[in-house]
């Protein structure tokens, strides 16, 4: 079997182009904003990562996580998991809780990323890692909640003291 590899790749870039435009569609509509230019998105328009109804429990994305922001359904979660952070912190909700206290699960069914340690890999890696290791591609951009790369960053800033 012959592959055609100009085929292969054409096919590649086809897609990262279609997803580009796909997340170009959602900043258009959170910001009434369009402007298409050939640039990274990710850059100019972050949207938190979340994990669809989709999602095969298989796992592969929650050792990725430089936060520890993914969690197994079910399983409760605290700030300090995966952190040097002791004391207490201000959820975004403005809810201030202790760093060890355990907070309830965002699902109950399957894996689940908690919006406040996630950075979207921001400052670590080129792209959220678990995205890129899901092999039923169900992290995606949650287009609810849009975040400015400096809050990102801030975030990561005070999860890793």
């Amino acid at each position: 079997m012959v592959i055609n590899t100009h085929l292969v790749s054409k096919s590649f870039f086809a897609l990262q182009f279609a997803n580009r435009m796909l997340m170009m569609y959602f900043c258009c509509l959170k910001q009434q904003l369009c402007v298409f230019v050939d640039v990274d998105l990710r850059k100019k328009c972050h949207m938190a990562i979340m994990i669809t109804d989709e999602c095969i429990n298989c796992g592969a994305c929650e050792p990725e996580c430089p936060n520890n922001a993914i969690y197994e359904g079910g399983m409760e979660w605290a700030i300090s998991d995966g952190t040097n952070l002791s004391g207490s912190y201000t959820l975004e909700t403005g809810k201030e809780v202790g760093v060890d206290d355990q907070q309830e699960p965002v699902s109950d069914e399957f894996y689940y990323i908690v919006p406040d340690k996630c950075t979207e890999c921001v400052g670590f890696h080129e792209e959220p890692q678990c995205a890129a290791v899901c092999p039923v591609d169900c992290c995606v951009p949650d287009p609810e909640r849009e975040e400015s790369e400096e809050t990102l960053l801030a975030r990561k800033s005070a999860l890793h003291l």
